[in-house]
């Protein structure tokens, strides 16, 4: 596309608001002039923060908003108070009027989630949206999916997720056929809740132009980066992001506390300092901060609520990828393709009308 893309902002969303999400969408802006900016929230707050990046007010419209999401609403709760009138709302709604082409907030994932799937609605042929990330792994980058956006998944929406995950993948990471494993238990066919190995048999059988079926994949494959899409329902991508970043966590814990113990650690620790710096970086969420709601009519992004500005541009990046290199047409063209196979049902099983 050649206009600019612009990018809606819930300037209230996480735990710092208008202080992160301002300098982190004029970080973004100056890795990608092309964009414009629509920008939600209290007047009060945003506008002295936008004073201080000029060429980002230049190119943003701001609009001032009462209600703000606060991060321990429910989901029910901030549909009530926030819909049609706070930051987060406004934001999404402004990618459904066609005045932004894609809405980025900080804020309360559930709430957000809500009101995306209210506001914008899933695509044809999707029940259930889902939340995908980028994950670090020893090879580079995965795509894992769902994070957290539903619990459960029957066969039906694990396919659904696969072609969604692999259409984004083939937008960041280049590649014209990603490779796709389903998360389980074991990676034999006879292992796994049957769900899964009925999405694993009908992906197989069926040659997705867009994606290459790789079959099962175990937790410790997420990684090592085995393939380039891991799908799983949401309960299990929640419990295994969470694990990632406490774990990641806990081993910076144990390195910062082995490098000060001895004064020998300590000089061994001057001498290592460039591959120490290279593992922070590597483990760093802000590198590759920023879940895409994919499933929905409409592109948003959900950046983690405590993240700092570097982290913030992340997401908004993201963002601008994501519409640049048309998420919704490819996932809409993969989803067609889908369609037949989901249609014949599982393998051995007869179609009744």
């Amino acid at each position: 596309m050649t206009r600019p893309v612009r990018i809606a902002l819930d300037a209230m969303g996480g735990d710092h608001g208008p202080a992160v999400v301002i300098p982190g969408a004029a970080i973004s802006l100056h890795r990608h002039p092309d964009s414009t900016f629509v920008i939600f929230g209290n007047q009060d707050q945003c506008l002295p923060v936008l004073d201080q990046h000029p060429k980002l007010k230049a190119v943003t419209t701001f609009h001032h908003t009462e209600v703000a999401v606060r991060m321990d609403d429910k989901p029910s709760q901030a549909l009530r108070q926030g819909r049609r009138v706070s930051s987060m709302w406004r934001a999404i709604e402004a990618v459904k009027r066609g005045e932004a082409d894609v809405a980025v907030s900080a804020g309360n994932t559930g709430a957000l989630m809500a009101m995306a799937k209210f506001c914008l609605r899933t695509m044809a042929h999707v029940d259930r949206p889902a939340i995908a990330a980028i994950w670090p792994t020893t090879r580079g980058e995965s795509i894992v999916l769902d994070v957290g956006a539903t619990i459960g998944a029957d066969a039906r929406h694990l396919i659904d997720m696969a072609v969604m995950g692999s259409a984004m993948a083939r937008i960041v990471f280049d590649i014209d056929r990603p490779t796709v494993g389903l998360l389980n238990v074991g990676v034999e066919e006879i292992k796994g809740v049957e769900e899964v190995k009925s999405a694993g048999r009908m992906l197989r059988e069926q040659d997705f132009p867009h994606m290459n079926y790789a079959g099962f994949v175990e937790g410790d494959d997420i990684g090592k980066g085995s393939v380039d899409v891991v799908v799983t329902e949401g309960f299990a991508g929640n419990i295994a992001l969470k694990t990632a970043e406490g774990t990641a966590k806990q081993i910076a814990s144990y390195l910062r506390s082995a490098m000060s113990r001895t004064l020998m650690a300590k000089i061994g620790y001057l001498f290592a300092k460039s591959a120490f710096d290279s593992l922070r970086d590597k483990m760093d969420p802000r590198k590759v901060n920023g879940g895409v709601f994919l499933g929905l009519d409409g592109i948003v992004i959900k950046s983690h609520g405590g993240t700092d500005p570097t982290g913030l541009a992340a997401a908004v990046d993201l963002g601008y990828d994501m519409v640049k290199h048309d998420l919704l047409a490819k996932i809409r063209e993969s989803l067609e393709a889908s369609i037949p196979a989901a249609a014949a049902g599982p393998p051995g099983e007869e179609t009744h009308a």
